[in-house]
């Protein structure tokens, strides 16, 4: 059984097989130094307590306790891996980066897959949109295209992203994963409806990270040499073959093998069988956009590819797995502001929120020189600006350049050929609310056209599985937003909620659902 294990499962017999031929290396402290003894604490007699000069000992204690550092917020649980992106069509009439220089231009990238609600131990198997995250590492500073395994999301407006969140992390008090939050949310802000559709039809469950699309999400600006922008969207799709797990499948890997998803990409990279994604892009003209039928820029809609058909672009391929995973992954930041000469934020106002609160977390979890280490250094472009100090310094520090501006000093310099492209703004200031835009239609669509009958039947069946745990008066308002989708789509699901909640009336004891309290039947009889 031993000599049928997998690459992931033999790392350490592999490390040590690559190592055959050398020596063991001398074990020292964090400082370098020669350690003789590592297995006992030097005491006051073989009774006695501990020396405080027992440096070996307070050198690995005090490292040990701050091995861990903070969580992410969201996406906590991932796998990366590294390869390369090639170009194999030419877009320079769009998009001056140097990236699509040229057909057969090839620039090495790192990829972080990961789920989004779940913690760093939980399940990769979970319901739960999958981050996509891809880093390039170009001449002219690091492009992160920090995107998901959907080209849409649950909301429109970043300030509604804290709140968002917390439905999908644990109740307050009780320390658990609260049906009512969840559901009260969506339930409450209908534009989540298409990517709560799409979260619970299969596409909700992908078979690891090899066989699911990628997607930029957001809306981008793409400029040419001439100065010229046109509006873009980033699509990439696995060449592997799209591949989901059912119900039963999902539920028995996340108690057998809860990192499945990570293990899979290992293997499949440690054996050679490097997966691959083609990029797109789509393109939409400003004015296009001023006449387009809705939003061009809400998240939580398509362009239709009819309109704006796919564009191929180049290829991604991984072909590496990380030397550490410390190192390479769970250090690794994506920045979605990180955007080189040629590719600019569009108004989409989830992307304008992001481009604060990703460098923003990465500051407090990594320390304020998280792009000095390695897998996020810009390392293909000299980095030369006014920033100095900060804890975890890892450079010269930019020696005894100025750290000024301006200065007579031959100092870095603007470059005004790197000036972002100009735009008119001529609207009221003001907080626009966005809530009624039109939120069924692309839904209405996803379900009469995009899925069978039978991803339908599915579909009903996994919402009405996970919203039977929430109150009646949520239910039956989740139910309402779903008929204003589609009659069908609706009453499935209502006839589903029947058969389980007369299912927990007739046995209390396993109730599927927790009876809502006097405030809650007042809030229902009030709809």
């Amino acid at each position: 059984m031993a000599d049928n294990r997998d690459k992931a499962s033999d790392q350490m017999k592999i490390w040590k097989e690559n190592r055959a031929s050398q020596r063991p290396e001398t074990l020292t402290t964090g400082g370098g130094h020669p350690i003789g003894d590592k297995l006992n604490l030097m005491t006051a007699g073989p009774k006695g307590p501990l020396l405080v000069q027992d440096v070996v000992f307070t050198d690995e204690m005090a490292h040990f306790d701050r091995e861990r550092i903070p969580e992410r917020v969201v996406h906590a649980k991932g796998a990366g891996a590294f390869g390369y992106f090639e170009v194999t069509h030419d877009i320079t009439r769009y998009c001056k980066a140097k990236v699509f220089e040229h057909v057969g231009k090839t620039t090495p990238i790192a990829v972080r897959f990961s789920t989004v609600a779940g913690e760093s131990g939980s399940a990769d198997t979970v319901r739960d949109p999958r981050g996509f995250a891809v880093k390039f590492y170009t001449e002219e500073g690091n492009w992160d295209l920090t995107g998901n395994n959907t080209p849409i999301f649950f909301i429109r407006d970043a300030m509604l992203f804290p709140s968002f969140i917390h439905t999908q992390k644990r109740n307050p008090q009780t320390h658990m994963k609260d049906p009512d939050m969840v559901w009260d949310f969506w339930s409450l802000r209908p534009e989540s409806l298409h990517q709560v559709s799409f979260l619970f039809s299969d596409r909700g469950l992908p078979d690891g990270h090899r066989h699911m699309n990628g997607y930029g999400s957001h809306t981008f600006k793409l400029v040419n040499a001439q100065g010229q922008p046109v509006y873009c969207k980033f699509h990439y799709k696995t060449d592997q073959g799209i591949k989901n797990l059912t119900v039963e499948e999902a539920d028995r890997l996340a108690s057998t093998n809860p990192d499945y998803a990570i293990g899979d990409l290992f293997n499949a990279i440690a054996n050679g069988n490097y997966p691959s994604w083609t990029f797109y892009i789509q393109v939409m003209t400003f004015e296009q956009a001023e006449k387009f039928q809705f939003n061009p820029f809400d998240l939580t809609k398509v362009w239709p590819h009819k309109e704006y058909p796919l564009i191929p672009v180049g290829k991604l391929v991984l072909n590496r797995n990380p030397v550490n995973y410390f190192v390479e992954v769970e250090q690794m930041a994506f920045d979605p502001s990180n955007m080189p000469p040629g590719i600019e934020p569009s108004p989409d106002k989830m992307l304008q929120g992001r481009l604060f609160s990703y460098p923003d977390t990465h500051r407090h979890r990594l320390g304020a020189n998280y792009l000095q280490i390695p897998v996020n250094c810009p390392y293909r472009t000299r980095v030369a600006n006014y920033q100095r100090d900060g804890p975890m310094c890892m450079s010269d520090n930019q020696g005894g350049a100025p750290n000024y501006y301006p200065n007579s000093f031959s100092a870095p310099e603007n470059q005004p050929r790197c000036l972002e492209s100009k735009f008119r703004v001529s609207p009221d200031v003001t907080r626009y609310n966005s809530a009624d835009e039109d939120n069924v239609t692309q839904v209405r669509t996803f379900y009469t056209q995009v899925l069978s009958e039978e991803e339908r039947q599915r579909l009903c069946q996994n919402m009405a599985g996970a919203l039977k745990g929430a109150q009646l008066f949520i239910q039956q308002r989740m139910v309402e937003t779903l008929k204003a989708v589609h009659p069908d789509y609706g009453n499935r699901v209502q006839t589903l909620l029947n058969k389980y909640n007369a299912e927990a009336q007739k046995n209390p004891s396993v109730s599927v659902y927790r009876r809502p309290g006097p405030s809650a039947i007042a809030a229902s009889s009030k709809m």
